[in-house]
């Protein structure tokens, strides 16, 4: 009886997992985004280089625009990506590498290497054809896609921060076939067989709504709720703060606060939208950051459990077991790509 039940609650969670993930689907499927793939890359051991701030990258790129939202393909090797002082995650093959903001940002190899400006790698534009830089020492090799998205959506903008500002993503092989698709046209255009027709605007559209997809399946009330909560004149505000902050003590008082609404109408809004109260999203959030910093970097899982409130690591590992089902050391041992690829 026990074993029923067992396969009746997974049968269940499955079912939950893939209405929320077709709802998440279709409503991304609506954000409105223009992008293209803009170059490829060849880089060799040992090598790294730092972007220009999100600002000077959008007027090179798409002039008029403050920030665009960039991603990288690792087509092969493996890389590294970091956001100001924030912590190295790391990808290999078939990852997709999302800055939803643009942020200004660093990325390497495997050996350590002084990073140069990506600007001094490339001539500036216009480019009658797929610009392709070639940097490094001349050992192991690392190719990289590189696009953007332009788009005015609350879910990419960086008042909220309802995204990390970078985050890796490695497709299931249900989704495969639009990164191989991205490389694939990135190493033809190259050559100058690019269908610009289609591939500049269509494919990485339908790129990052798959890997945002996701991404956002772990994010605590995933849905159309979310998403519209992001554009909720009370609910907006607070998790803007709750994002930025996740480690900061929060009460609901001060929450409220912060949102300029009064306590009951705080919570009464987060449980009619979101389905939960102010502070188990709270908890939720957390997991969710902590997943992602479990997944893609080396921090232990003490310094995990500090970036998102915990000062003590049991404290953190209960909280974590009790949302996720598992300890965060034996979760992060059960990804098949490695505890910190």
């Amino acid at each position: 009886m026990r074993n029923d039940r067992d396969t009746m609650d997974a049968d269940r969670d499955a079912t939950i997992d893939d209405a929320t993930s077709a709802a998440l689907r279709s409503m991304l499927e609506s954000v409105r985004l223009e992008g293209s793939i803009f170059l490829r890359a060849e880089y060799t051991e040992d090598w790294s280089y730092e972007s220009p701030p999100a600002i000077d990258l959008a007027q090179l790129l798409r002039p008029g625009r403050q920030r665009l939202v960039l991603f990288h393909i690792v087509a092969g090797g493996r890389c590294w990506v970091a956001v100001g002082d924030g912590e190295r995650h790391w990808a290999d093959r078939g990852d997709v590498i999302v800055l939803p903001y643009g942020d200004q940002h660093r990325m390497g190899g495997t050996d350590a290497s002084d990073p140069v400006p990506i600007a001094s790698l490339m001539s500036p534009p216009p480019w009658p054809d797929l610009p392709v830089i070639r940097h490094g020492a001349g050992g192991d090799r690392t190719d990289i896609v590189c696009g953007y998205l332009d788009t005015d959506d609350p879910l990419f903008d960086p008042a909220l921060r309802a995204l990390p500002p970078v985050f890796v993503v490695r497709p299931p092989s249900t989704a495969a076939a639009w990164v191989e698709a991205s490389i694939g046209y990135a190493m033809s255009a190259s050559q100058g067989a690019a269908d610009d027709s289609f591939v500049a605007r269509r494919l990485p559209e339908l790129l990052l709504t798959e890997v945002l997809r996701l991404h956002l399946t772990t994010t605590p009330a995933a849905g159309p709720g979310w998403l519209g909560a992001l554009r909720d004149p009370v609910l907006a505000p607070a998790l803007a703060h709750l994002h930025r902050d996740p480690a900061r003590r929060w009460t609901v008082r001060e929450l409220a606060s912060e949102a300029a609404v009064s306590r009951s109408s705080l919570d009464d809004r987060f449980r009619s939208v979101l389905g939960r109260s102010p502070m188990r999203y709270l908890r939720e959030w957390r997991m969710h950051v902590a997943m992602d910093l479990l997944a893609t970097t080396s921090l232990t899982v003490a310094a995990v459990g500090r970036r998102v409130g915990y000062d003590a690591e049991e404290a953190f590992s209960r909280a974590f077991k009790r949302t996720v089902g598992r300890s965060p050391g034996h979760w992060r041992q059960s990804l098949t790509e490695g505890p910190a690829r």
